[in-house]
């Protein structure tokens, strides 16, 4: 089980109006703000965007080694096209928008978005 994730961010605040309104968006409350950071908290497990003095120079990007996406499993395909629809207004684009919502095979219901910094994430729908 993790504990928690941290991703270190090149600016806080674009990444805080994308990805920190996507996992409020899915029941993540936020825990705690300091200068460099906030953290978001769904039961004893949290997730860090950070942004501080230690950080190297250059943009993340997922193909290199390391993260390549966060998955997050919602309840249901409505619920996917629902915070879809939302997170398009949140800063995020649709990925491989000519195979929505099927992108990752036939019995994959899921959208994989990225935000202008870069990271992507997979909503997946859990169920029908």
């Amino acid at each position: 089980m993790l504990h928690h994730l941290e991703l270190w961010v090149a600016e806080l605040e674009p990444s805080i109006a994308s990805l920190g309104w996507l996992f409020t968006r899915l029941g993540y409350r936020q825990s705690a703000r300091w200068s460099d950071g906030i953290s978001y908290q769904h039961g004893e497990f949290y997730i860090v965007l950070e942004s501080g003095p230690d950080l190297q120079a250059g943009a993340h990007e997922r193909r290199r080694p390391g993260l390549n996406h966060l998955a997050f499993r919602l309840e249901a395909r409505e619920l996917v096209d629902a915070v879809t629809a939302e997170a398009l207004t949140h800063g995020f684009k649709l990925m491989f928008a000519d195979k929505h919502p099927y992108a990752g095979g036939e019995q994959h219901y899921a959208s994989y978005l990225e935000d202008a910094a870069g990271f992507e994430v997979e909503l997946v729908a859990a169920g029908p």
